[in-house]
């Protein structure tokens, strides 16, 4: 017989709304890495796309403890987080509170899924 899972790992997925600045990749490359700092997370990776005048920027922060990454539409003042943290010292719910805190949405939508827990 397997033992239960005892993994703690925490998927914030997000929606943000009425961000102002979402083309600017100086801006997301800083509220991405603020957010992994904010949230106790190591980056051993970080890399943006910024698809040109006008348009957004997608970014993964590759973390010791997962992943974060972001995908912007400035045209619509939307941007998709995914916050992916390991071990419950790792706060998810304080690199969202980072990344809205640089990209000032007027609304947020959440969603935590637990990973690992055995049905």
């Amino acid at each position: 017989m397997t033992p239960p899972i005892t993994y703690d790992g925490r998927h914030l997925l997000a929606d943000l709304y009425g961000c102002p600045l979402l083309g600017d990749a100086a801006l997301i490359e800083r509220a991405l890495r603020d957010a992994a700092d904010r949230a106790g997370a190591t980056i051993i990776g970080l890399h943006l796309h910024h698809f040109g005048e006008g348009h957004g920027v997608t970014g993964v922060a590759l973390l010791a403890e997962s992943h974060m990454s972001i995908h912007t539409w400035p045209e619509h003042g939307y941007a998709a987080i995914d916050i992916f943290l390991c071990g419950a010292r790792h706060d998810p719910d304080a690199a969202l509170q980072s990344l809205s805190d640089h990209l000032a949405p007027t609304r947020i939508v959440r969603h935590l899924i637990r990973r690992g827990e055995a049905p």
